[in-house]
């Protein structure tokens, strides 16, 4: 089996690209944080690259930034390819099948300029439809 599970931020805008079969697909990384700290104190973070497909490819590079928090399932890819001085390199991507956007709608995922809801604006904000509820009045 092969699937993998990452939150983290993204340390750099996506970069929206098609194949020459006109295909597109986005290219963007991740910092995800380990839940400890090294001998310095600093945290500590591994780096993923990620590669979205079609329709998944367009959303990402439509609506994150650099700095967006991402929950990102999909698999590994093992790539072999000669850099420019021939030597034979291998890397490991993430190919997404899935990107859920964590960041809040007021962090503005809209690249244009615009203020949140641009992400789904059909959706009504849950939050504002809420009503306190007294402790009291709860069954357990």
């Amino acid at each position: 089996m092969n699937k993998i599970i990452l939150i983290g931020n993204l340390t750099r805008d996506p970069e929206a690209l098609t194949t020459s079969g006109g295909v597109n697909f986005t290219r963007f990384s991740i910092a995800v944080n380990r839940p400890f700290t090294n001998s310095n104190g600093d945290r500590v973070a591994d780096y993923f690259d990620v590669i979205c497909w079609r329709q998944l490819a367009d959303r990402c590079a439509k609506y994150l930034n650099k700095g967006n928090k991402v929950g990102i399932t999909g698999s590994v890819q093992r790539r072999q390819y000669e850099d420019k001085d021939g030597i034979r390199r291998t890397t490991f991507d993430v190919v997404a099948d899935e990107v859920e956007f964590l960041t809040p709608k007021t962090g503005s995922y809209d690249r244009s300029g615009s203020s949140g809801g641009s992400y789904s604006p059909e959706e009504p904000d849950p939050i504002s439809g809420m009503q306190p509820v007294d402790g009291d009045e709860l069954p357990f």
